[in-house]
Parts: C-alpha cells; structure tokens; sequence
C-alpha cells in the first residue's frame, strides 16, 4: 500500500494564549501604536525589544515591521549610500538582496559550497570590492564564522547577519547575530517566531542602534525605548537622520513577547523533527545529506537535501512524485522563481555574472519547511516517501543510461 502524508505544510501552531490575551487586551484599550501609552505605561513592543536583546545577549534592540526592514535598516546606518557595493549570498531569498537594492546600492554576489554556506574562498576574492557584507545565513546553515570574521575584520569589512532563520541558533555558543556589527531577524509567519509580519536588529554600537531607532520612525519619543542608547547618543541624530517609518505596533509585539519566552523550548522541538527526517533520509541513493559544523547550533525549521548532476527532468520528477504523495517540495534549480525561491540569477534588478560551481549545486538544492505541527511520525512517514521517491528515479536514470 502506497503511503500518503495528508498535513499541511503552512499551518503553524496557534499563539500562545498569552499572546492572545495580551493582544486582545491592547485591541480593548486601542493603543496599538508604540508611543501611545497611558501615563506610566511601558508599551508592548519596547518590552519586548528589552526581553529580546535579553535573549540573544545584545546591549541594544529596535523592533521593526519586517526582517527586510530591519536589513534596509541596518545598511543605512552603517552609511551604505547609492552605487555602493554590498557584498551577499548567492543562495539567499529575495528580501536580502532587496533590501540592497532598497537603498540603491549593488549587490556583488558570493558563491554557495556544498554545506550551502556562504563560500568563503568566493569572498576572499571578492573583499576588496565591498565595505559591507550583508550575510544570509541562509536556511538556517551558519559558515565558519570564525573564519569568516577573521578575514572581514582583517579586510575593514563590516558584517550585518541575516538572521530570518537562524534566530534560537548559535556558532561556538555565540548566538546567530552577534558576530558581525549587527543582527537582522524575521517574525513572518514561516520564522521561529510568528507576528505575520515584524523583526528585530540587535547591536552593541551606541551609535547605530540610535540611528535605527530614528530611522524607524521615533521621532522625539527615542526615550521611551528601553534598548536603546542613553538620550545623549541622539543629540546630533535626532535632527539629521530621516524618518524612513517601519515601527513594530504593540498588537504584534503583545503575541511576540511569550513567543521569544519560549523560543529555547521550540528550538528544541524544531530540531527534533529534523534529525528525525535527516535520519531517514540518511543512505539514500543519489541525495546527499547537508551536514552541520560541530560547533554550530541549529534550528531545525526547514531542512535541504542535494540531488547533485542530476538531469533537471528527474530533479523535477521527484518534486512532482513527493507531491502526488503529499509531500511538499522546493527546488532552488529551477530557471524560473516558484513562489518563495529564486536565484542570484533571478533578481534583473541586480547584476550578476554565472557562477559555475555554485550553479552547480543550486541546481540540486531541494527544501522543505517542517512546521512544528508535524509529528516525529509525520516525519519519520515524509523522510520514508522522499526516500522511496529519491530511489526509484534515481534507478530509472540509472537504467536509461546503461
């Protein structure tokens, strides 16, 4: 009998009633803005930027409409200006190098390895182009950021972590986003935490925490921020640095706070449900496994496999039989964006030249998200169907060429 997955793929698990009863009571008193407050009150979101740069260790945090916001954000206040270049991942999503075309700079792309980490041999002759790396830690695989740190201090390199999915992540127990000058976050829907739209920059830099806070949208109300920068790191700012508004509002920071709360306890649970699926997808013929650096800790929210030189027909027959069997798939080879993935190739509005060996790998990159509302056996069942699946095309291709 031929097994069928019947879950969703995009159902998230609900919010915590906390969260709901935090949201429904800012809906009754109707301050949802962030500098609304009633006397004495300390609204939502700038308590759930103190509690989030909390978390991660960081000494200032800005709470934001998106994750892109937040990476717009954050070239411009290291001073990215139009026609800069800005060094990032070939394999990213499409809000990274938008983010850079936001503030009319260049993106200069950077190839992928097989570990589907930003190639740091590529960047090592591509550093002298950049004075900003905007770094995807794409799918939730973090580089060797020793290495890679070492190389952009030692290149006057500044270094903005996009965290969208490696938010709860580590490399050597530093959390995913306190390495480089600044941490980028995500809470869409499909991140580790959910507000359907939002996101966080964290630094240690007084001055550029300051001036995210007014770019955001402060006005003169920067002090009713409790990660922010004491008053005087605004004294010149406050009157030179635009107000480009991308406030987080206090609805959406009322469902985030007992989310970030819980964030160590889902992590765990996210990557339960990973080696699950690693583990039966392990020793299949023709899919090669991403293995994780030792001294990386990660978030287990979506996994990757490669279908390496295989022939785009059979990469394709795959995704189509998995989904004839309920399994959702995504490729990252196709020469046309489907939804949420596309490649360096795709974005027209930013220049690129080929990149042989890291089209060589994009072409096998197969994803899929692993929605906490999975099971272990839902996922011991879905690593049982790819591998079923991954096997008998990859015998056919086998057969038609011998």
């Amino acid at each position: 009998m031929t097994e069928i997955f019947t879950g969703s793929f995009t159902q998230q698990e609900p919010i915590p009633e906390a969260g709901i009863e935090a949201a429904i009571d800012v809906l009754r008193h109707g301050r949802l803005h962030r500098y609304n407050t009633a006397p004495n009150e300390i609204s939502h979101t700038a308590l759930l930027e103190q509690e989030f740069a909390a978390t991660v260790g960081a000494k200032y945090c800005l709470a934001v409409a998106s994750g892109g916001y937040a990476m717009g954000t954050a070239l411009r206040a290291v001073g990215v200006k139009p026609g800069d270049k800005v060094l990032s991942n070939a394999f990213t999503l499409a809000p990274v190098p938008g983010a850079i075309a936001s503030v009319g700079a260049v993106p200069v792309f950077v190839g992928v390895t097989e570990s589907l980490t930003i190639d740091l041999d590529d960047l090592a002759t591509k550093l002298d182009q950049a004075r900003v790396l905007l770094l995807s830690h794409m799918r939730g695989h973090i580089c060797d950021m020793d290495r890679l740190m070492a190389m952009c201090d030692g290149a006057g390199v500044v270094v903005i972590e996009d965290c969208a999915h490696t938010m709860g992540a580590a490399w050597d127990g530093v959390p995913s986003g306190r390495q480089g000058t600044i941490g980028c976050y995500s809470c869409q829907t499909y991140k580790h935490v959910n507000s359907g739209e939002g996101g966080f920059l964290v630094t240690d830099d007084p001055h550029l925490a300051a001036t995210a806070v007014m770019l955001s949208g402060s006005y003169m109300l920067f002090e009713r921020h409790l990660a922010a920068p004491p008053k005087e790191a605004f004294a010149d700012l406050k009157y030179t640095t635009p107000n480009i508004s991308g406030r987080m509002d206090n609805l959406r920071a009322a469902i985030l706070r007992p989310q970030v709360q819980d964030l160590a306890k889902q992590c765990a649970r996210w990557n339960e449900r990973y080696y699950a699926l690693e583990q039966g997808l392990r020793d299949t013929p023709g899919l090669t496994i991403v293995e994780r650096h030792p001294k990386e800790t990660i978030v287990g929210s979506s996994i990757q496999f490669l279908l390496l030189d295989w022939a785009s027909a059979a990469v394709q027959d795959v995704i189509s039989r998995c989904a004839a069997r309920g399994v959702e798939l995504k490729w990252f080879g196709a020469r046309e964006p489907v939804a949420f993935t596309s490649r360096y190739d795709s974005w027209r509005y930013a220049p690129s030249t080929p990149m042989e060996a890291s089209d060589r790998i994009l072409a096998g990159v197969v994803d899929m998200r692993v929605p906490l509302t999975f099971s272990l056996e839902d996922c011991a069942l879905i690593a049982r169907i790819i591998r079923s699946e991954v096997s008998a095309v990859y015998q056919l291709s086998a057969e038609s060429v011998s």
